[in-house]
């Protein structure tokens, strides 16, 4: 079957249109534009462009070709849509000789002259013939081609027919004739897929990128789909790195399903890009018009965390111009991996911040973390290493926790789980590992193996089909266990191919559902299971796989697996109990080093099959080696804190995990891992080293057996930058030009590559009419400066120049061309610009900008320079000027810098004519301090050396300290001396003078800029001469002079203290000029640590009066302190003496520690007291007042060392002086307190301030008499002095106003108030000191509602003073015998006399002869009944009434029978109501009790009045009244009174206690009741 050219040849080199030959492409362009196709210019072009493509089946597409020739009979094919043959069509060209194959001899041979005859017409011949022979072949082949369709047509006609008729016969599923082919294409290339499927129904075809449908819609432009005629192509536009992956396209038709697979890979350019290549996009976008720009600056560098830290990674992405609406393509890789969001890693972009962070770090987020920004215009991207070192143990020395925990090969059956070991093993090898597994949803984790298994591999068990599960692992040691690793990703326990259902099938819906299988067939034994095999076998487990048997539609198919130790015919059935249902099985428990063979039986419900064909011998073991070490460790220089260590791989390493780094510190012996993650590479970069340190390093590989023996050793390698050579300098400008020659200047590069630069080299070339021509050395030996005068140039023509820089490790690549310059000779009459700026000492406000003149100086000399500022991103128009005074200096220092903000400066040089050009602007400067930058330090040693130095800790090896003096380097030493050792450099003034003034710099090479400056002014030129000049002589510092103090035992101490003094420093003791030596008098001490001198005297003596001097000495350094005791100063220092030896003597037996003073407590409680001290069981305490001992009572005691005294109720009798005195056998102590005259006033005043400060304030109320101010205090004493007043006036006291004193209560009593007594007043107490004063207002509602009750009261007391009363009492209960005469009198009051009323039995009776009643004077009612007889038994009652109130007296008369007396008993009653006898009455009536009661009664239903007091409600505003109880009562009672009434209005705390009248006892309320009791 003849056919086009394969669509994957299009783009090879020998088939695409762009490598045919010049003739073929004369012949083609000729061909076509003398073509007389009805075809559009459109469709050649696409013909040429494309190539045409050819249809073995049908002819071409009737839309890319030419229409049909009117001819009578079409000669070729066309199709419709629906692929139904509706014409023909002739194809334009074709460029294959496959496609002619099968025409004849003798029609190939004719064909090529044909061709061979148009090449050389092309060539040889005019236009015209050629275009004839064109059209004659064109002819030919068009009639030839439209033969041979038409007989395909027939063909396929007849083949259609056929399958209609025989439809089943011809269904098979899909077969791939012509499979894709794998392509490897550069970036920004396209590729096309290939593939011829054949399968009836006609299959249809889905391609997939890495298992997931492509969707040419969703992705337009990017994929196209074709599919014609059983060929199907997947074009994929302009390859990126991102389209590298497996492609597979999948058939299905109801008959089953196919699928093939093809890997593309996407190389990216790297150097120089070969011109026949196409080249990365970096131009205008075309679907906008824009040209991106994208930069990726403020960088995340090599970085390093710990397990279960959380991390960002982040950089910040300009993209200019910068659209609003545009979203670049953001992606993070790690290990080249792309990264999606999840619960550990979390990406962010903020618009202009990409952000990448690691929410919980764990060794497998350990990589080379690379952020990749994609706009239209192309991409950038930027890398950085991400180091994860393992989280502290929680057992000491136990391993680090494995990872890259992952889950294989899982079924319903078992799970078989993976990881890698750990690079830490703390110290003590692994024993193993323990797997734990834990079902999704809960946080239960249940260990999966009872002993630890030590291969990094494991089948899981026991789990319940169709459930979720997480697992992890753990490292254990002889130390203990290590930290679970991180989760893997959930796993379902189920069969794959369910797993495979439930993912969906692997070609897209066809609308069908086509059952492709038979019924199951009941009743059949299945039969042997095929290929079964060991697929994993270690010491621990051997896991078995086979295929199901050949036979289809069987019923329920399940396995028995049975094993059979190797020399023996038994076979044993491994799983009994519960047959297999997956086509695989793990077989633990199997003894190590015997031999198996396994079977396998199918089993259903029919019963069990045949058994399979038995494995081969396998003894149980690890199959996998731990594998051999590692060898030739090699470490390169890579930077100052990193090393590359790269080593041979192992030579015996399957299935190789990778490869773990230690390093250690040159005879350290101490081993930290580089990596926690194992590298597959044979070279890692090892970050995180000591500079200048020496490091040794070792490798070991890893796989699921262990881990290797380390590798030998490697040499060590000192950690510093490694040497290149420089990169390329810049900014190359000119700074003179004459007739033949230029003056050029540049700038440094921006790496140096680890060492100095030796020199630049310098190239020309000449411009001529835009072309340049060929490089010149300008100069062959290198120049050290960064300005060079090139020579033996032609004036009036152009040249470009380029620049290379040297170090020790060779010559850089050169700059790029500068700009093209004109070599003619200035003549402008201002200067040229000056060169080779410099920023220095950059801090976060100031720094310093070196310059050097201009080369061209113009007509005149140059006399000054200007100096300009701006921010960096600020336009040009803002720049400004830092001085508006020319400099003659080429160094100026800039102030008041805005902190972080960049800055770029330019100088201008000025002579008489003018200011000239601008320098070249610097590179931006943020004005920073960078962290640990030191400064100059000034010091002056012991000998008045007078050197500044500095220090700088982050030294390279080549760093290099630069001293120099106005910004000029000092050569000449013959004023400055220059040392340098280690970080630290000092420049010594050799003689320090004023031809020393200026600025002093120090500059470290190799740095980041280190540098700072000190300036030496004519004023600290004199300070520091002065501090030389005392450093030269020397004085040692003293902390404190000479001076005197006491000791115990009254011992003089002469002391002073050094500020600092050697071990060598000595100390003269002089008084009066004469030395001083140890001895018994003399004690001499010097504490060389504190610099404390001192000498001790036992005692003074009137021969110790005079100086004392002390007198030191330290090298060279001297120093000396007296100290003058002569007159009034020796004595009171001898006196003190003597007392303090006295002191001492006394403290050596019972003692006073504190003396004896007086405390007040709060209770007005005076309390004696002294603290004693030294105190035994014999020791006594004595204490007397005014010389006469108190007797000890119970207050008399011992507490904590204090003895003390309690006085309750302080009184004048109490003054007097006190004494204790304490003695036993070792001595005694006295301690006196007097407290007579002020002592006692001091004391009482004391006493007066405590019951002041617990007076209550001022309370207003009313009696019947006035009104009355009170408060309450917690004690009152006689003594206290207390003043009221009135209007801040003192109240003179009269009969109307007069104060007193009820218990604990103070009163102001105002009689008979008027409005002259409102006002303010106060009581004031006198405590000797300030005093406390309370105050209360008496005006307005207050004074009217006291006014008002007092009224009130008034009226009620006269009421109750002139109401009816019986005023004495009569008995309850009268008993008399019959006959006798009864005579009761009572005393009657009231005003106006009252009326008296006598009543028997509630009735009113009479006076008649036998029952007499009086009323006497008023006063006396009398009941008289002559002669008793029992009628006169019954209730008598009294009543008396006027019109303030009436009063009953009741009592009961009882009648016995006896013998009649003729004597008459009288009773009677006194003014008291108590009943009286008479002479005559017998002794033992007399003892007989007479008991009575009485009844009053108000005149409003009131029995009694008590004078009432006014009580204001603070709350309400209201006053109400309460009894006021009498003079007795209220005096006992005062205080439980107070807790019963309510507040008053100015009474917020203390309760109030009603006022009483003590020169007027109020009336008895009640008599007690008494029983007479009258018998014969």
């Amino acid at each position: 079957m003849s056919g086009s050219i394969p669509f994957y040849q299009k783009h090879h080199r020998h088939y695409d249109h762009g490598y045919r030959s010049r003739e073929t492409e004369s012949k083609l362009s000729q061909y076509q534009t003398s073509s007389r196709y009805t075809a559009g210019s459109s469709t050649s072009a696409i013909s040429t462009s494309r190539g045409l493509k050819v249809s073995s089946h049908s002819g071409l597409e009737a839309s890319r070709l030419s229409p049909v020739p009117k001819r009578a009979k079409p000669t070729y094919l066309a199709v419709d849509k629906e692929n139904q043959i509706i014409g023909y069509v002739v194809p334009i060209f074709r460029g294959s000789q496959e496609f002619v194959t099968g025409f004849s001899n003798t029609e190939e041979a004719r064909v090529r002259d044909t061709a061979a005859y148009m090449a050389r017409r092309d060539l040889f011949t005019s236009g015209l013939e050629m275009e004839r022979s064109e059209q004659i072949s064109r002819r030919e082949t068009m009639r030839e081609s439209a033969e041979r369709i038409s007989l395909n047509k027939r063909i396929h006609e007849h083949g259609e027919h056929f399958k209609r008729m025989n439809e089943d016969s011809l269904m098979h599923a899909p077969e791939f004739v012509i499979k894709p082919r794998s392509h490897t294409v550069w970036e920004k290339q396209c590729v096309r897929l290939h593939c011829t499927v054949s399968g009836w129904p006609d299959p249809r075809v889905v391609w997939y990128k890495n298992n997931v449908a492509i969707d040419p819609i969703g992705n337009a432009g990017k994929y196209k789909l074709e599919s014609r005629y059983s060929v199907h192509s997947l074009e994929i536009n302009r390859c990126d790195f991102d389209d590298t992956a497996q492609y597979r396209v999948s058939a299905m038709n109801s008959k089953g399903e196919l699928s093939a697979y093809a890997s593309v890979v996407v190389k990216r350019f790297k150097g120089e890009i070969d011109e026949s290549l196409p080249s990365p996009r970096h131009g205008p976008v075309s679907e906008y018009g824009i040209n991106f720009q994208t930069h990726i600056v403020d960088k995340f560098g090599v970085s390093f965390g710990r397990e279960g830290e959380t991390m960002s990674l982040g950089c910040t992405v300009i993209i200019y111009p910068t659209l609003h609406l545009y979203q670049p393509e953001v992606q993070w890789y790690r290990d080249d991996v792309l990264l999606s969001p999840s619960k550990w890693n979390h990406m962010h972009w903020s618009g202009d911040r990409a952000t990448l962070t690691l929410t919980h770090l764990n060794k497998e987020d350990e990589g080379l973390y690379t952020l990749r920004v994609t706009t239209k215009s192309g991409y950038e991207t930027y890398s950085a290493y991400v180091f994860v070192k393992d989280a502290d143990a929680e057992v000491e020395r136990a391993p680090g926790a494995p990872l890259d925990v992952r889950c294989l090969d899982a079924n319903k059956d078992y799970i078989i789980v993976t990881w890698k070991q750990p690079a830490v093993d703390g110290g003590d090898s692994i024993l193993g590992y323990f797997v734990d597994r834990c079902e999704v949803g809960t946080t239960h984790w249940i260990q999966c193996n009872d002993t630890p298994v030590k291969f990094a591999r494991f089948p899981v068990t026991g789990l319940v089909e169709g459930r979720s599960y997480l697992f992890r692992v753990r490292a254990i040691n002889k130390s203990g266990m290590s930290r679970p690793s991180r989760v893997s990703e959930p796993v379902a326990a189920m069969d794959p191919s369910d797993r495979a259902r439930m993912r969906g099938t692997s070609a897209p819906w066809t609308g069908q559902i086509i059952v492709t299988e038979e019924e199951p067939a009941e009743g059949v034994v299945p039969g042997r299971p095929l290929e079964l095999q060991v697929t994993e076998a270690t010491k621990n487990y051997v896991v078995l796989s086979w295929n199901p048997p050949g036979e289809k539609g069987l019923e329920g198919v399940m396995y028995y697996v049975e094993k059979c130790v190797s020399g023996t015919d038994s076979w044993q059935r491994v799983n009994t109990e519960i047959p297999v249902k997956s086509p695989r099985f793990a077989l633990f428990d199997l003894a190590e080093g015997k031999s198996y063979s396994f079977r396998v039986r199918c089993c259903n419900s029919a019963g069990v099959g045949e058994p399979s064909d038995p494995t081969e011998a396998i003894t149980v073991g690890d199959k996998l080696d731990i594998p051999s070490a590692p060898s030739k460790v090699v470490p390169t220089r890579n930077t100052d804190t990193s090393v590359v260590v790269s080593w041979v791989a192992s030579s015996e390493a399957k299935e190789l995990v990778g490869y773990y780094i230690e390093g250690s510190i040159e005879g350290s012996n101490v081993w930290e891992p580089c990596n926690n993650k194992p590298v597959k590479a044979t070279r890692f970069i090892c970050h995180g080293l000591m500079t200048g340190e020496k490091y040794v390093f070792r490798v070991r590989a890893v796989n699921a057996a262990g881990l290797s023996q380390f590798s030998p050793e490697s040499e060590a390698v000192e950690v510093k930058a490694a040497i290149a050579s420089p990169a390329p300098p810049y900014g190359i400008t000119v700074l003179e030009c004459v007739c033949d020659s230029m003056v050029l200047a540049w700038k440094q590069p921006s790496f140096i590559g680890g060492a100095d630069i030796t020199g630049y080299f310098v190239d020309y070339r000449e411009v001529t009419d835009g072309v340049p021509g060929k490089w010149h050395e300008a100069n062959i030996k290198a120049i050290s400066d960064r300005a060079y005068r090139v020579s033996d140039l032609k004036e009036n023509r152009k040249y470009q120049f380029q620049v290379r820089a040297a170090n020790m490790a060779g010559v850089g690549i050169p700059s790029l061309p500068s700009n093209t310059f004109l070599c003619e000779e200035w003549t402008i009459a201002v200067p040229g610009p000056p060169h080779d700026l410099q920023v220095r000492e950059v801090r976060n406000d100031s720094l310093v900008l070196l310059w050097k003149p201009p080369v061209y100086q113009g007509r005149d000399p140059v006399n000054g320079f200007y100096v300009d500022i701006k921010e960096a991103d600020a336009p040009e128009e803002v720049w400004r000027g830092v001085n508006n005074k020319a400099t003659e200096k080429t160094y100026i220092k800039i102030k008041n810098l805005k902190e972080g903000e960049r800055f770029v400066f330019r100088v201008r040089a000025q002579n008489k004519a003018g200011v000239g050009e601008c320098s070249d602007v610097t590179e931006p400067v943020p004005a920073l301090t960078k962290p640990g930058t030191k400064e100059i330090v000034v010091d002056v040693n012991d000998d008045g050396i007078v050197s500044l130095n500095y220090e700088f800790c982050d030294l390279t090896p080549d760093s290099k300290f630069v001293w120099s003096k106005n910004y000029e380097e000092i050569t000449d030493q013959s004023h400055l001396t220059i040392e340098t050792k280690g970080n630290k450099s000092k420049a010594i003034f050799n003689t320090l003078g004023e031809e020393d003034i200026g600025i002093y710099s120090c500059l470290v090479t190799h740095t980041d800029g280190a540098s700072s400056s000190y300036t030496l002014s004519e004023e600290e030129l004199k300070r520091l001469l002065e501090v030389s000049h005392d450093h030269k002589f020397p004085i040692i510092p003293l902390k404190s002079e000479l001076a005197v103090e006491l000791l115990e035992k009254g011992k003089v101490r002469f002391w002073l203290q050094a500020d600092k003094i050697s071990a060598n420093g000595k100390v003269d003791y002089i008084f009066n000029e004469n030395a001083l030596s140890q001895g018994e008098k003399y004690k001499m001490n010097f504490d060389k640590n504190t610099g404390v001198i001192e000498m001790i005297m036992e005692s003074l003596t009137p021969a110790d009066e005079g100086t004392f001097t002390f007198q030191l000495q330290d090298g060279k350094a001297t120093n000396q302190s007296s100290l003058v005791l002569i007159g009034d100063v020796f004595k009171e220092l001898q006196k003190e003496s003597e007392f303090q030896k006295k002191e001492w003597v006394r403290k050596q037996g019972p003692h006073f520690i504190e003396y004896l003073g007086y405390e007040v407590t709060p209770e007005c409680c005076v309390i004696l007291k002294c603290k004693v001290g030294n105190m035994k069981k014999e020791t006594s305490a004595h204490w007397y007042k005014d010389g006469r001992e108190i007797k000890s009572d119970e207050h008399l005691g011992f507490t904590e060392g204090v003895l003390k005294l309690e006085i309750a109720q302080i009184s004048k009798k109490d003054a007097g002086v006190y004494e204790v005195v304490l003695k036993d056998d070792r001595g005694k102590d006295t301690s006196t307190l007097n407290l007579t005259d002020q002592g006692f006033k001091d004391l009482m005043n004391e006493v007066f301030s405590f019951i002041a400060n617990s007076s209550t304030p001022l309370k207003i109320t009313s009696t019947d008499q006035g009104i009355r101010l009170y408060t309450f205090v917690s004690y009152y004493n006689d003594l206290l002095q207390v003043t009221w007043h009135y209007k801040d006036s003192a109240i003179a006291f009269s009969d109307r106003i007069k104060s007193g004193v009820v218990g604990e209560q103070l009163w102001l009593q105002i009689s008979e108030p008027t409005e002259k007594d409102i006002g303010k007043y106060a009581i004031e107490f006198n405590d000797g000191k300030g005093g406390l004063r309370r105050t209360v207002e008496l005006s307005g509602q207050a004074f009217d509602d006291a006014f008002a009750e007092f009224q009130r009261l008034k009226a009620a007391a006269i009421a109750e003073r002139s109401r009816a009363r019986v005023a004495g009492g009569l008995p309850d209960v009268v008993t008399i015998q019959e006959g006798k005469a009864l005579n009761l009198t009572c005393n009657i009051s009231g005003d106006p006399v009252p009326e008296v009323t006598w009543l028997k039995n509630d009735r009113e009776i009479t006076s008649d002869d036998h029952c007499i009643l009086k009323f006497a004077s008023g006063k006396f009612a009398s009941f008289i009944i002559t002669g008793v007889t029992t009628s006169d038994s019954g209730k008598y009652s009294i009543l008396v009434k006027n019109k303030y109130g009436t009063e009953s007296g009741d009592f009961t008369l009882e009648i016995t029978e006896g013998t009649p007396d003729l004597g008459v008993t009288s009773y009677s009653t006194d003014a008291e109501g108590n009943v009286v006898f008479g002479p005559n009455t017998p002794k033992e009536k007399m003892k007989t009790t007479v008991t009575g009661t009485k009844k009053q009664k108000g005149k409003d239903s009131v029995t009694k009045t008590l004078p009432m007091e006014k009580v204001e409600d603070k709350d309400k505003g209201k006053v109400t009244v309460e009894p006021k109880a009498s003079d007795s009562e209220q005096t006992e009672d005062a205080k439980e009174e107070v807790a019963e009434l309510p507040l008053t209005a100015d009474q917020s705390e203390a309760p109030e206690q009603p006022a009483d009248r003590v020169e007027e006892p109020g009336p008895v309320a009640e008599t007690q009741p008494e029983t007479l009791s009258e018998s014969n």
